[in-house]
């Protein structure tokens, strides 16, 4: 009778008390990476802030310096000439009837695909022989902060996994290049527009822009710029006009 009562199955089965032993032990897993995902998290926000920081500092530094230079010239009776534009903007105005081969191939040097693509384009002597060789089928000019800043934050797609990924969270920008310490849409604006060593990599990791038609159309894309028409290259003014204007009508 003893025997008997000794071998009495248990209420629980013993299965049942492993998966829940086995839950427990997931969940506290679980809750442990949550918190360390957290607790990273909040450690970057605070590095991305006091980028943010600094790179602003940079940009009124650089600013200041440009009106004091120009002050003091004034001041000793020359002129200030500024450096030349290291960056321009390059945007597709015309498709793809009548271009020629060679036309062709800069145009897809230049990633400018598709009527109203644009990217962004480090100037040299070769670059710029490049932009001559298409003049007819673009538009391009030097843009400023505020144009780059609005660019990538409303406009900015990356490539990733060769996927036009939109740039809504900071990890993917880590995801793909955290290995050259950019983490953060603030570091590709300061990447390109101060053309840093990284331009190159942070440029190709940004998928081809895709602008709206200007508002009211152009006036003449087939005519030269200082004929009147809207050929080759804008002024700051147009740059803002052409730029910023598509991403406030979507």
């Amino acid at each position: 009778m003893a025997d008997k009562e000794a071998k009495k199955v248990p209420s629980v089965p013993e299965s049942l008390l492993k998966r829940r032993k086995a839950y427990a032990a997931a969940k506290a897993r679980r809750l442990k990476r949550v918190l360390a995902q957290k607790k990273f998290r909040k450690a970057q926000r605070k590095v991305i802030y006091e980028k943010a920081k600094a790179y602003h500092k940079e940009y009124r530094h650089m600013y200041r310096q440009e009106i004091r230079m120009a002050r003091m010239a004034r001041k000793a009776g020359n002129y200030y000439v500024p450096a030349e534009p290291k960056l321009a903007f390059v945007i597709r105005i015309r498709g793809i009837n009548g271009v020629s081969p060679k036309v062709r191939k800069v145009l897809q040097l230049l990633r400018l695909r598709q009527i109203f693509n644009g990217t962004f384009v480090k100037l040299n002597k070769a670059s710029i022989n490049m932009l001559r060789i298409v003049e007819p089928y673009i538009a391009w000019g030097y843009p400023n902060l505020k144009s780059v800043h609005e660019l990538i934050y409303k406009r900015g797609y990356g490539k990733i996994n060769k996927k036009r990924i939109a740039l809504t969270d900071n990890s993917l920008i880590r995801k793909c290049l955290g290995k050259l310490g950019i983490i953060c849409m603030e570091d590709v604006v300061h990447e390109i527009y101060t053309v840093g060593k990284n331009f190159k990599v942070v440029n190709n990791f940004l998928w081809p822009f895709k602008l709206s038609s200007p508002r009211g159309g152009m006036k003449k894309k087939t005519i030269h710029f200082v004929e009147g028409g809207d050929a080759v290259v804008w002024s700051m003014g147009e740059i803002e006009m052409g730029m910023d204007d598509p991403d406030k009508k979507s």
